[in-house]
Protein backbone atom coordinates (compact mmCIF):
# COMPACT_ATOMS: atom_id res chain seq x y z
CA UNK A 1 0.00 0.00 0.00
CA UNK A 2 1.35 3.63 -0.80
CA UNK A 3 1.77 5.28 1.90
CA UNK A 4 -0.06 9.04 0.47
CA UNK A 5 -2.53 6.68 -0.43
CA UNK A 6 -3.41 5.25 3.53
CA UNK A 7 -2.57 9.06 4.64
CA UNK A 8 -4.98 10.29 2.22
CA UNK A 9 -8.07 7.94 2.33
CA UNK A 10 -7.62 8.15 6.43
CA UNK A 11 -7.83 11.91 5.85
CA UNK A 12 -11.29 11.85 3.50
CA UNK A 13 -12.69 9.52 5.92
CA UNK A 14 -12.41 11.11 9.03
CA UNK A 15 -13.13 14.78 7.00
CA UNK A 16 -16.36 13.16 6.21
CA UNK A 17 -17.45 11.16 8.92
CA UNK A 18 -16.79 14.35 11.57
CA UNK A 19 -15.09 17.36 10.49
CA UNK A 20 -17.84 17.89 7.72
CA UNK A 21 -20.81 17.29 9.42
CA UNK A 22 -23.49 19.82 9.07
CA UNK A 23 -23.20 20.35 13.27
CA UNK A 24 -19.91 20.58 13.10
CA UNK A 25 -19.59 22.78 10.48
CA UNK A 26 -21.87 24.86 11.69
CA UNK A 27 -20.16 24.90 15.02
CA UNK A 28 -17.28 25.69 13.21
CA UNK A 29 -18.61 29.02 12.30
CA UNK A 30 -21.11 29.95 14.66
CA UNK A 31 -18.48 29.83 17.81
CA UNK A 32 -15.55 31.86 16.21
CA UNK A 33 -18.65 34.26 15.35
CA UNK A 34 -19.79 34.57 18.41
CA UNK A 35 -16.75 34.97 20.11
CA UNK A 36 -15.75 37.59 17.81
CA UNK A 37 -18.68 39.70 18.28
CA UNK A 38 -18.78 39.37 22.45
CA UNK A 39 -15.32 40.64 21.96
CA UNK A 40 -16.31 43.45 19.76
CA UNK A 41 -19.30 44.64 22.01
CA UNK A 42 -17.52 44.22 24.74
CA UNK A 43 -14.55 46.20 24.48
CA UNK A 44 -16.88 49.72 22.81
CA UNK A 45 -13.70 50.36 20.95
CA UNK A 46 -15.14 51.02 18.03
CA UNK A 47 -14.01 49.66 14.68
CA UNK A 48 -10.58 50.80 15.34
CA UNK A 49 -9.89 47.98 17.97
CA UNK A 50 -10.64 45.14 15.58
CA UNK A 51 -6.86 44.62 15.00
CA UNK A 52 -6.22 44.88 18.63
CA UNK A 53 -9.13 42.11 19.08
CA UNK A 54 -8.33 39.90 16.23
CA UNK A 55 -5.38 37.83 17.86
CA UNK A 56 -7.33 37.18 20.62
CA UNK A 57 -10.63 36.27 18.77
CA UNK A 58 -8.34 33.59 16.39
CA UNK A 59 -6.31 32.43 18.60
CA UNK A 60 -9.20 30.42 20.85
CA UNK A 61 -11.13 29.70 17.40
CA UNK A 62 -8.45 27.31 16.72
CA UNK A 63 -7.81 26.22 20.29
CA UNK A 64 -11.29 25.34 21.09
CA UNK A 65 -11.96 23.80 17.76
CA UNK A 66 -9.45 21.27 17.44
CA UNK A 67 -9.11 19.98 20.87
CA UNK A 68 -12.87 19.74 21.17
CA UNK A 69 -13.16 17.71 17.64
CA UNK A 70 -9.72 15.50 18.06
CA UNK A 71 -10.37 14.56 21.35
CA UNK A 72 -13.83 13.58 21.11
CA UNK A 73 -13.43 12.06 17.84
CA UNK A 74 -10.49 9.33 18.50
CA UNK A 75 -11.54 8.99 22.56
CA UNK A 76 -15.05 7.82 20.34
CA UNK A 77 -12.84 5.66 17.71
CA UNK A 78 -11.34 3.99 20.88
CA UNK A 79 -14.39 3.04 22.38
CA UNK A 80 -16.20 1.70 19.62
CA UNK A 81 -12.96 -0.84 18.67
CA UNK A 82 -12.79 1.03 15.10
CA UNK A 83 -9.82 2.65 15.80
CA UNK A 84 -8.28 -0.94 16.31
CA UNK A 85 -8.58 -1.76 12.87
CA UNK A 86 -6.62 1.24 11.75
CA UNK A 87 -3.79 -0.09 14.26
CA UNK A 88 -3.70 -3.11 12.13
CA UNK A 89 -3.19 -1.13 8.50
CA UNK A 90 0.65 -1.81 7.21
CA UNK A 91 1.15 1.85 7.71
CA UNK A 92 3.69 3.06 10.52
CA UNK A 93 2.15 4.75 13.79
CA UNK A 94 3.50 8.08 13.33
CA UNK A 95 1.98 8.11 9.59
CA UNK A 96 -1.10 7.15 10.70
CA UNK A 97 -1.40 9.45 13.56
CA UNK A 98 -0.54 12.37 11.33
CA UNK A 99 -3.63 11.47 8.83
CA UNK A 100 -5.87 11.16 11.84
CA UNK A 101 -4.88 14.70 13.53
CA UNK A 102 -4.58 16.41 9.97
CA UNK A 103 -8.69 17.30 9.86
CA UNK A 104 -8.65 18.64 12.87
CA UNK A 105 -5.08 20.83 11.74
CA UNK A 106 -7.49 21.85 8.83
CA UNK A 107 -10.50 22.25 10.58
CA UNK A 108 -8.37 24.42 12.97
CA UNK A 109 -7.05 27.03 10.48
CA UNK A 110 -10.05 27.31 8.54
CA UNK A 111 -11.91 28.10 12.28
CA UNK A 112 -9.08 31.09 12.69
CA UNK A 113 -10.22 32.66 9.53
CA UNK A 114 -13.63 33.51 10.14
CA UNK A 115 -12.92 36.14 11.95
CA UNK A 116 -10.01 37.41 10.01
CA UNK A 117 -13.14 37.02 7.20
CA UNK A 118 -15.32 39.27 9.51
CA UNK A 119 -12.18 42.12 10.03
CA UNK A 120 -12.24 42.24 6.69
CA UNK A 121 -15.28 44.04 6.14
CA UNK A 122 -15.02 46.44 8.89
CA UNK A 123 -11.79 47.45 8.59
CA UNK A 124 -7.95 47.21 6.64
CA UNK A 125 -6.42 44.37 7.03
CA UNK A 126 -3.42 45.74 4.32
CA UNK A 127 -1.10 46.49 7.69
CA UNK A 128 -1.20 42.52 8.08
CA UNK A 129 2.35 40.79 7.73
CA UNK A 130 0.33 37.80 6.59
CA UNK A 131 3.77 36.04 5.91
CA UNK A 132 4.41 35.61 9.70
CA UNK A 133 0.35 35.47 10.26
CA UNK A 134 -0.48 32.49 8.30
CA UNK A 135 2.25 29.86 9.54
CA UNK A 136 1.77 30.91 13.30
CA UNK A 137 -2.09 30.29 12.45
CA UNK A 138 -1.23 26.33 11.20
CA UNK A 139 1.46 26.30 13.85
CA UNK A 140 -1.42 26.82 16.68
CA UNK A 141 -3.61 24.53 15.04
CA UNK A 142 -0.98 21.83 15.01
CA UNK A 143 0.26 22.05 18.87
CA UNK A 144 -3.45 22.53 19.57
CA UNK A 145 -4.51 19.40 17.66
CA UNK A 146 -1.27 17.59 19.48
CA UNK A 147 -2.76 18.76 22.65
CA UNK A 148 -6.45 17.31 21.38
CA UNK A 149 -4.34 13.83 20.67
CA UNK A 150 -2.46 13.82 23.95
CA UNK A 151 -5.92 14.63 25.60
CA UNK A 152 -7.18 11.52 23.83
CA UNK A 153 -4.94 8.91 24.69
CA UNK A 154 -5.29 9.63 28.24
CA UNK A 155 -8.69 9.06 28.90
CA UNK A 156 -11.10 6.22 28.38
CA UNK A 157 -14.45 7.83 27.87
CA UNK A 158 -15.93 10.80 25.80
CA UNK A 159 -16.78 13.10 28.49
CA UNK A 160 -13.71 12.63 30.20
CA UNK A 161 -11.74 13.93 27.00
CA UNK A 162 -14.08 17.15 27.56
CA UNK A 163 -13.34 17.68 30.71
CA UNK A 164 -9.37 17.48 30.63
CA UNK A 165 -9.50 19.11 27.48
CA UNK A 166 -10.90 22.64 29.97
CA UNK A 167 -8.07 21.46 32.41
CA UNK A 168 -5.91 22.92 29.62
CA UNK A 169 -7.96 25.51 27.83
CA UNK A 170 -8.73 27.76 30.07
CA UNK A 171 -5.34 28.52 31.62
CA UNK A 172 -4.02 29.14 28.48
CA UNK A 173 -6.74 31.57 27.32
CA UNK A 174 -6.08 32.95 30.35
CA UNK A 175 -2.31 33.52 30.87
CA UNK A 176 -1.21 33.44 27.38
CA UNK A 177 -1.42 36.92 26.78
CA UNK A 178 -4.54 37.26 25.25
CA UNK A 179 -6.63 39.00 27.98
CA UNK A 180 -4.06 40.54 30.14
CA UNK A 181 -0.15 41.17 29.03
CA UNK A 182 2.41 38.52 30.57
CA UNK A 183 4.60 41.68 32.23
CA UNK A 184 1.50 42.50 34.33
CA UNK A 185 0.26 38.88 36.10
CA UNK A 186 1.72 37.87 39.34
CA UNK A 187 4.94 37.00 39.25
CA UNK A 188 4.54 33.31 40.00
CA UNK A 189 2.02 33.05 37.17
CA UNK A 190 4.44 34.04 34.81
CA UNK A 191 7.00 31.40 34.53
CA UNK A 192 3.31 29.29 34.07
CA UNK A 193 2.79 31.43 31.05
CA UNK A 194 5.73 30.38 29.41
CA UNK A 195 5.03 26.79 29.26
CA UNK A 196 2.35 27.33 27.36
CA UNK A 197 2.38 26.27 23.79
CA UNK A 198 -0.17 29.44 23.26
CA UNK A 199 1.71 31.81 24.62
CA UNK A 200 4.11 31.82 21.92
CA UNK A 201 1.91 31.66 19.00
CA UNK A 202 -0.04 34.49 20.50
CA UNK A 203 2.71 36.68 20.42
CA UNK A 204 3.46 35.97 17.19
CA UNK A 205 -0.37 36.99 16.32
CA UNK A 206 0.21 40.16 17.81
CA UNK A 207 2.93 41.14 16.03
CA UNK A 208 1.68 39.92 12.38
CA UNK A 209 -1.65 42.13 13.55
CA UNK A 210 -0.29 45.19 15.12
CA UNK A 211 3.11 44.59 16.45
CA UNK A 212 3.00 44.04 20.09
CA UNK A 213 5.00 41.08 20.32
CA UNK A 214 7.36 40.66 22.94
CA UNK A 215 9.75 38.09 21.73
CA UNK A 216 11.34 37.47 17.80
CA UNK A 217 9.08 35.21 15.44
CA UNK A 218 11.52 32.86 15.05
CA UNK A 219 11.81 32.22 18.80
CA UNK A 220 8.43 32.39 18.88
CA UNK A 221 8.05 29.80 16.17
CA UNK A 222 11.00 27.51 17.29
CA UNK A 223 9.22 27.01 20.76
CA UNK A 224 6.09 26.73 19.45
CA UNK A 225 7.39 23.84 17.36
CA UNK A 226 9.03 21.66 19.88
CA UNK A 227 5.57 21.94 21.86
CA UNK A 228 4.30 20.31 18.72
CA UNK A 229 7.04 17.48 18.57
CA UNK A 230 6.88 17.36 22.44
CA UNK A 231 3.00 16.70 22.05
CA UNK A 232 3.24 14.37 19.28
CA UNK A 233 5.52 12.02 20.62
CA UNK A 234 4.14 11.90 24.31
CA UNK A 235 0.91 11.01 22.50
CA UNK A 236 2.66 8.13 20.42
CA UNK A 237 4.32 6.73 23.42
CA UNK A 238 1.08 6.75 25.28
CA UNK A 239 -0.45 5.00 22.26
CA UNK A 240 2.27 2.71 21.79
CA UNK A 241 2.21 1.80 25.96
CA UNK A 242 -1.97 2.01 26.54
CA UNK A 243 -3.35 0.88 22.98
CA UNK A 244 -1.08 -1.62 21.77
CA UNK A 245 0.84 -3.55 24.33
Amino acid sequence: MKLWIAFWNILVKDMRTYYLKPPNVSWGLIFPFAWTGMFFIKSGSGLEGIMTLLPGVAAPSILFGTTSMLSVTVTFEKKNRSFERLLLAPIPLELLMLAKTSGAILFGVVNAFVPVAMAAFLTDLSRVSWGVFIPAVFMIAVASTFLGLFIAVSVSEVFEAQTFSNFFRFPMVFLCGLFFPIEKLPVFLKPLSYVLPLTYGVDVLHGAVHGGHSMPFTLDLSLLGAFCVGLFLISLANIRRKWIT
